[in-house]
């Protein structure tokens, strides 16, 4: 049995999920102690335990101190079993971070499976759907699976309420090379606004056109119904040959849009500027699907404490470990040691 100290590194709970993830795929048992202490709240969040039930229930396993609060849990693999599943994550916690839970053991599965997720689908502290769907996805693709989703219902903080639905046809995950962009295609922005005043959108909008230079057919607004809200999200998109990259921003009580706006926008001047295949949460992203494909580079911004920490992960279940070295330019290529 592997034992891992999740206060260790970044400390959240993206070592619970690589850890359950690489359990099932492993066979290996593993035991987490500090769950998320480096959290202002520590322990098990409901999204945590419900990533983890559904990890249990597709790979028949058994979890002890599986809670809300649960600052230890121990986890023991069983035979992961491909199948139709609807797994409800209540109020709005992320569909995103289950997802990345039980997708890489269902990837390598021996036949196809079919996701339902309910929940938040744009959450703060989380992939959003946009994000998984054209950033994350097309990779994994290029990689020998082929996996869908689709977006029925947005679900925003606090509310949640939203839907995704996922298709997953397993095949090995071979190594790929991604360590240029390609040509330049397109930029765009889209404020998403729902139940909440419009202008908060326009203002979010008019800072993008304004501080990117950006057309009004670049960046746009987008009203949802009222009733999958209240919500707010400023999305704004990259595309190259190879790659997509998306950044987010999400409104919040006491901070006004155009802060919103200027903090996606530093975000995005910074991946513009650098030459990286992915961004920060993209390489976060890719380290597992990388590492269970046994090789493959990807280049990247300066590596962020969540990669490193997925990396000794990763090290301790498959005895590989994703490595950053710095490149002329800037970029850090991940290699696999």
């Amino acid at each position: 049995m592997i034992i891992i100290d999740g206060s260790e590194g970044e400390g959240g709970g993206q070592v619970v999920r690589n850890a359950c993830a690489l359990s099932l795929v492993t066979g290996t048992p593993v035991r987490i102690e500090n769950v998320r202490a480096r959290r202002s709240k520590s322990g098990l969040m409901r999204q945590h335990v419900t990533a983890i039930e559904a990890a249990c229930v597709i790979g028949n396993a058994e979890c002890e101190g599986l809670m809300v609060g649960s600052s230890a849990l121990t986890f023991r693999p069983g035979k992961v079993v491909p199948g139709d599943y609807r797994f409800a994550v209540g109020t709005a916690g992320s569909t995103g971070l289950v997802l990345q839970t039980v997708l890489m053991p269902l990837l390598l599965a021996d036949a196809p499976s079919r996701l339902v997720l309910e929940g938040g689908t744009h959450n703060m502290l989380a992939p959003p759907f946009d994000f998984i769907a054209r950033s994350f996805l097309p990779v994994i693709n290029r990689m020998g699976p082929s996996v869908s989703a689709r977006l029925v219902r947005h679900g925003f903080y606090p509310r949640g309420g939203g839907r995704i639905e996922v298709d997953i046809t397993p095949a090995p995950l071979r190594p790929i090379d991604c360590v240029v962009r390609g040509a330049a295609i397109s930029v765009s922005g889209a404020a998403l606004v729902a139940g909440l005043p419009f202008a908060i959108a326009e203002r979010e909008i008019g800072k993008v056109r304004k501080e990117l230079n950006w057309s009004e057919r670049e960046a746009y607004i987008r009203e949802l119904p009222a009733d999958q809200g209240p919500g707010n999200i400023l999305l704004l998109e990259a595309e190259y040959e190879h790659v997509t990259e998306i950044v987010s921003g999400f409104g919040q009580l006491g901070v006004t849009a155009e802060q919103v706006a200027k903090r996606a926008i530093g975000r995005m001047r910074g991946y513009l500027e650098s030459e990286a295949f992915a961004g920060p949460y993209l390489a976060d992203q890719l380290l597992l699907p990388f590492a269970l494909a046994g090789g493959g580079s990807f280049t990247t911004v300066k590596p962020s404490q969540h990669s490193l920490t997925a990396a000794d992960v990763i090290a301790q279940f498959l005895g590989r470990r994703p490595t950053f070295v710095q490149q002329p330019g800037g970029v850090h290529l991940m290699t696999l040691r």
